[in-house]
């Protein structure tokens, strides 16, 4: 008998790493669709830093994932039932299915892909959730300009890596922020960026200087902590900061002190929270405009790929916060 095997939060985290006993993986009936519905077949999760935040009960900027339901995940697949006139079997699709093997969908914020130009696994990376993020983030608050100079943190992964490139793109000058002389390697030789900053290897703030001669225009934060305190510093007048993640304190058993933030007044900095789901109504444009440049060779993705299925997925969540991962990380199902 077929079963849709699936990954439901078992309870609220404590402080620090994701326990595995905080999600509890079970088999259910495989669903089968409604009118104006469609059953999809996963075959790719994409595991983000913002689960974290979706499993705890803290006030944030969606509701928290019930404790009972399925994990809150992007994902895309192959639709293989519909009684939805806008999707038909054979269809590939990305959106917010769950950490599952079968989801139904009405359609809500599910887009079409198309599987020639780019695999399924880079339609919820680089050219899905985390490229849009890059896209909006970058250019609607960022707004950079040519010959300015860009930073960006967590340069390797799914978002940094696409907004340097966006940067470059744009005709900015583009220093990267990595952990590790491989990701610093693969940053400025592979992706393009003008030079990449190994954070592990100490002297940041004196390597950030070295850098960036002319100052910092545009930071865009994904890490926050002893990078952000290191960066404030060289920023410009008037610079502007996109604030994605905080990534460094996700999984803090205590609160940090926090970096000094007298440079925002000094320098007249403008620092912005973004969330993808702010350009909700303009997704097609990010998709069009990603995938473009992915097809002229300006924009270079990479994937982490683990296997294991659904039930790998409390172990392999964590490598996000470890610095374990190297490019988006995915899980096949």
């Amino acid at each position: 008998m077929i079963t849709n095997r699936q990954v439901k939060l078992a309870k609220r985290p404590q402080p620090g790493m994701l326990a595995r006993d905080v999600f509890a993986v079970e088999d259910g009936p495989v669903p089968e669709p409604a009118p104006g519905q469609f059953r999809v077949k996963v075959h790719y999760v994409s595991l983000d830093p913002a689960m974290r935040g979706w499993v705890s009960d803290a006030k944030s900027y969606v509701p928290p994932v019930g404790v009972g339901e399925v994990m809150r995940a992007y994902a895309s697949g192959i639709v293989e039932a519909s009684q939805h006139p806008d999707f038909t079997v054979g269809d590939a699709v990305q959106g917010l299915f769950g950490v599952q093997q079968y989801a139904l969908s009405k359609g809500a914020r599910v887009y079409k892909i198309d599987t020639d130009a780019a695999p399924l696994e880079r339609w919820i990376g680089g050219l899905g959730m985390p490229g849009w993020t890059a896209y909006f983030g970058l250019l609607e608050v960022g707004q950079p300009k040519s010959g300015e100079t860009v930073v960006v943190s967590a340069a390797s992964g799914a978002v940094g890596s696409v907004v340097g490139q966006i940067a470059k793109i744009k005709g900015c000058r583009v220093v990267g922020i990595a952990g590790g002389a491989d990701k610093c390697r693969y940053v400025a030789q592979e992706l393009g960026f003008d030079t990449c900053i190994d954070y592990k290897a100490g002297g940041l703030a004196q390597r950030l200087a070295e850098a960036c001669p002319k100052g910092i225009d545009v930071y865009f934060e994904n890490v926050g902590g002893e990078i952000l305190e290191a960066v404030l510093p060289r920023m410009n007048l008037f610079g502007r900061i996109p604030v994605c993640g905080l990534i460094s304190g996700y999984n803090a058993t205590q609160a940090s002190a926090g970096p000094n933030l007298r440079p925002v007044l000094t320098q007249r900095l403008k620092m912005q929270g973004l969330i993808v789901f702010d350009w909700a109504d303009r997704i097609p444009e990010a998709m069009r405009e990603l995938g473009a440049w992915h097809k002229a060779g300006l924009l270079k993705i990479r994937e982490d790929v683990r296997e294991g299925g659904v039930d790998a997925f409390p172990e392999t969540l964590n490598l996000l916060y470890t610095g374990g991962n190297f490019g988006k990380l995915v899980l096949k199902v």
